[in-house]
Formats: C-alpha cells, structure tokens, sequence
C-alpha cells in the first residue's frame, strides 16, 4: 500500500487550477506499473517521489502523463514541491528531475522556479494546419510579433497567438489534424499546441494535446516558461506575465512568468497549490 496526495495547482482554492497526483515516497511501486497508474487517476500529470541521487538535493522526481514519461513539466513541479514543503521540508527544495537539478523557492504560500536553459525552436508549422486543429479561421492566428513555432525550455509546445478572445473561446479541436500535425512535427507530446491573446503583460490561454489524453489543460507552467522565454527574445526586453489558463473549463489557473533578457532566457514559474485529497493505493 502508498500513499498519495492529490493537489490542484496554480490555484489557491480547492477544485481550480491543474490537478495533480503526488506519491511522497514510490520506492515500493513496481516500474512497470508507473504508467498504469498514472492512467488510472486520468490527470494530466503523476508525480512519483525518490531518494535523490545527489545528497545536496531534495528528491528525485518522475513525471507521467497518461501516456509518456516526461522529462519536464511546470504544474508537477511548483504542486510537488509544495508537497514537500507541506510534508515537512524548510527552506528551498531542490529536485533532480528529467532535465536536471530544478531549485524551487517559497514566498509564503507561493512556490516557484527558475529555467536558464536556451529556448529550443524545433519547427515552424504551417498557420493553416494549427487553424484546422483548433477549429478557428485562418485569419484568427495573429502573426504581429511571432509566427506560430514549436518550442520549449525542455518540453516543446506548438505556440499560437490568435486575435481575439472570441477566437480563443471558440477553439474546437480536430483529432485528426492533430494527428497530421504529430506525423508532420514530431516532438516530446503530440503536436500539444498552446494558443493565447495577449494585452499588454496580460495572457489568456488554452493547451489542447487530445492525442496525449489531454483533451485541454487547465494550466500548462512549462508551456508558460516557453512562452515567456518566446516573448522576451522577440520583444527583446524583461517581461513579467500574468497568464490566466482553464478559464473555459471552469477551473480557472493563475500563473506568473518573470523573465530576464539574457542569453539563455531566465524564466521563473510561480504560483500556488492546495491539497484536496490523499488516500492509499492498494495494487
């Protein structure tokens, strides 16, 4: 039998924000049954809990979608560490994770962290065939300071602008041109694309990866510091973004992304996370 912790995170009221799975202490759970239980609770992402490798850090952490293993993910990292902080540990946490060693901060009951590491773009997708995914008309992709790119801080998102919130709000996937677009532009998720409108520091945003069991996200943080790294290097200055995410699906998620002009981006993720429920995994 292990314990787990359900939270939702970048929110600080039960039943908003991501949820997330966490198991404290996975030591005894079989590899082979990783990914089967992260399927069963059907969240976007599972966290499984080790001893660290490196005695200077926290905790190992492995991070499971309902179907892949991922190196890297914003929502499992801010809700896990503040899944140590509440079982106990004081001060900053580090956590070794797919991408390395991650130093998490608190500020009261806000967690947060840092990526440095340089913004990968990997492809540059056709606007047409991210139109038809979302559902939207071409002319709803708003190319004014970026086309739309493949690119992440360590796991890469396909990032949209469109115009206006009435195109946001009206997004109706196509499996099957996400489908053409997974075959077209491979990368660590399906074609998982990432759509916003921007006033000003002000973000609204959406994440569909229906081939990855995410029909939509309620609040993306890697995909978050992707679009913070994407925006400092086109705008060419410091930005601190204020991004609302799952406002459609009624589980409304705040999160900050700060980041600093450098070479690589800095990128810090801060936001909050409440514990809603624990219990016991008997298998």
């Amino acid at each position: 039998m292990t314990a787990y912790f359900v939270y939702d995170v970048f929110t600080n009221q039960p039943f908003g924000g991501n949820q997330l799975a966490v198991f404290p202490d996975a030591t005894a759970l079989p590899e082979d049954k990783l990914q089967r239980i992260t399927a069963e609770f059907n969240f976007s992402e599972v966290t499984f809990i080790y001893p660290a490798s490196d005695p200077a850090n926290t905790a190992k952490v492995r991070i499971f979608t309902p179907t892949m293993e991922i190196p890297f993910a914003g929502h499992p990292t801010i809700g896990t560490a503040i899944a140590l902080r509440d079982e106990g540990h004081s001060g900053e946490i580090t956590l070794e994770l797919g991408v390395g060693p991650v130093l998490c901060s608190f500020e009261g009951d806000t967690a947060a962290f840092t990526r440095a590491a340089p913004l990968e773009r990997t492809a540059t997708p056709d606007p047409a065939l991210i139109a038809a995914a979302l559902g939207v008309p071409l002319a709803a992709i708003n190319m004014t300071t970026h086309a739309p790119v493949q690119a992440g801080v360590g796991l890469a998102f396909t990032i949209v602008e469109l115009t206006g919130n009435d195109h946001l709000n009206a997004c109706a996937t196509s499996v099957d041109h996400f489908r053409k677009g997974a075959e077209l532009y491979p990368s660590g998720m399906d074609f998982a694309i990432f759509a916003y409108i921007r006033d000003g520091m002000q973000i609204e945003a959406r994440m569909f990866a229906p081939l990855d069991n995410m029909p939509e996200d309620p609040a993306t943080g890697s995909a978050s510091a992707a679009l913070g790294a994407l925006l400092t290097e086109e705008l060419g200055k410091d930005l601190k973004l204020d991004i609302l995410q799952g406002e459609a699906m009624g589980r409304p998620s705040y999160i900050t992304a700060t980041t600093e002009h450098a070479n690589p981006v800095s990128v810090t993720i801060s936001g909050q996370a409440v514990r809603v429920m624990q219990g016991t995994l008997l298998v």
